[in-house]
C-alpha cells in the first residue's frame, strides 16, 4: 500500500509537471500578430484619452494616471522596464477604428465593456480596472438634485460613446423630455455648460470629476447622485492574439492580488523573505510559476515595486482628485475587484 500510495503520488507529479511544460509551450505557441509585433518594434503602443487622473500628460509632456500606469505595468511584464510603452491620445470616434486597424496593440482610454464590441467588433477585454458609471454635471442655479427633475433641459453628450444611447433611454423610462447637443470634443463641453448652451453634459463619472475640477467656478456644479449606466472600463485588444490577452489580464490581475496580500511597492521586498509557497510562487521567489507560463519569474515583483498594488495605483493618481474608492474596493472590503488565484 505504501508503494501504491508513492507511485501515485510520483504519477501525480508527473503529470502536473507535464501539464505545466505543455501549458508554457502551448501559450508560446498561442502568441499572434500583437505581440509578435511588439516584441519586433520593441513597445508597446497604448490608445489613451485626457481625462485628469486617469490619462493626462503633465507638465513635462509625460503620461500620467491610472490607465497610464497599467500601460508601464504591461511594458514591464513584456520587456521588464516600464519605458516601452508609448502614449497616444486618441478620440472616441477614433479609438476603435484605430485599435481594429493595429494602430493601438491596446486601448487604455476608460472603453466599456458592451456585448456588440466584443461580438459584432470582436474586441477582447481584459479585467475591469475601474468600475464606473454615467452621471450627470449641472449648473446649480437649476435648482435640481436629481436627474428626473430636468425635464425640458438641454444636455451635451459627446458623439460616438454609449452616453447618448444611455441619457436618451434615462428620459425615454422616466417619461421625461430633454433636447440632445452633440458634442464631439470633450474640450468644448466646459465652454458649453459655462456658456448657457447647455443645462448639464453626461459623461462617465470619472470623466465629470475631472471636467469639473476645469470649471472656472466649480462649486457652482453638481454632479447628480444618478447613475444613468454601468460602465466597467478595462483594457481592450483586438482579437486573434490569446496570449498578448492573458498577459493583459494577469498583469492588472497581479496588482489586485498585491493589494489582498498587503504587498506594496514600499514592503514588497520585505515579502520575499515570505515562507508562503503561494507568495513566493508569485514574486518569483519560487521560479517555478515565471517559467511555467514564459514570464520572467520576477515579472509581478518588478511591477508592484514600480507601480505599486492596485490601492497605490488608485490612491496616487484618483485620491487627490476626491475620488472614493467605492465599487472599486477589494471583495474583501466591500468592493467588486477580485483577482482569479496565481496558481
Amino acid at each position: 500500500m505504501r508503494f501504491k500510495g508513492y507511485l501515485g503520488g510520483f504519477l501525480k507529479s508527473a503529470i502536473a509537471g507535464t501539464l505545466l511544460t505543455s501549458l508554457a509551450l502551448s501559450n508560446v505557441a498561442q502568441a499572434g500578430p500583437t505581440l509578435d509585433k511588439i516584441t519586433q518594434r520593441g513597445s508597446i503602443k497604448v490608445g489613451v484619452g485626457t481625462t485628469p487622473g486617469f490619462f493626462a500628460p503633465d507638465s513635462s509632456g509625460k503620461w500620467q494616471g491610472l490607465f497610464a500606469d497599467y500601460g508601464r505595468a504591461l511594458s514591464i511584464a513584456v520587456f521588464g522596464t516600464p519605458d516601452k510603452a508609448e502614449f497616444t491620445n486618441s478620440s472616441p470616434q477614433q479609438r476603435l477604428p484605430a485599435l481594429q486597424s493595429g494602430e493601438f496593440d491596446i486601448l487604455l482610454s476608460g472603453v466599456t465593456v458592451t456585448i456588440t464590441r466584443a461580438l459584432k467588433l470582436g474586441f477582447h477585454f481584459g479585467p475591469t480596472v475601474f468600475y464606473d458609471g454615467q452621471g450627470i454635471l449641472v449648473r446649480k442655479d437649476l435648482g435640481v438634485t436629481t436627474a428626473a427633475e430636468l425635464d425640458g433641459a438641454t444636455i451635451g453628450a459627446q458623439s460616438g460613446t454609449t452616453g447618448e444611447l444611455n441619457v436618451a433611454d434615462f428620459f425615454r423610462k422616466t417619461g421625461k423630455k430633454f433636447t440632445p447637443v452633440t458634442i464631439e470634443d470633450t474640450g468644448q463641453f466646459i465652454a458649453a455648460l459655462e456658456s448657457g448652451r447647455v443645462d448639464a453634459i453626461t459623461q462617465d463619472s470619472s470623466d465629470l470629476v475631472g471636467k469639473r475640477t476645469q470649471l472656472k467656478k466649480p462649486d457652482d456644479y453638481i454632479i447628480l447622485p444618478e447613475r444613468l449606466s454601468k460602465e466597467p472600463l478595462a483594457p481592450a485588444v483586438a482579437g486573434g492574439d490569446d496570449r498578448w490577452l492573458e498577459i493583459v489580464n494577469w498583469t492588472v490581475n497581479a496588482t489586485i492580488q498585491a493589494e489582498e496580500w498587503g504587498i506594496t511597492s514600499q514592503n514588497v521586498d520585505e515579502f520575499l523573505k515570505s515562507e508562503d509557497p503561494a507568495i513566493q510562487r508569485f514574486l518569483g521567489v519560487d521560479p517555478a510559476l515565471g517559467e511555467a507560463i514564459g514570464l520572467d519569474p520576477k515579472w509581478a515583483y518588478n511591477i508592484i515595486k514600480t507601480v505599486g498594488n492596485y490601492g497605490e495605483i488608485f490612491d496616487r493618481n484618483l485620491k487627490p482628485l476626491g475620488w472614493d474608492r467605492g465599487y472599486n474596493r477589494l471583495w474583501t472590503d466591500g468592493g467588486l475587484l477580485y483577482s482569479p488565484p496565481f496558481r
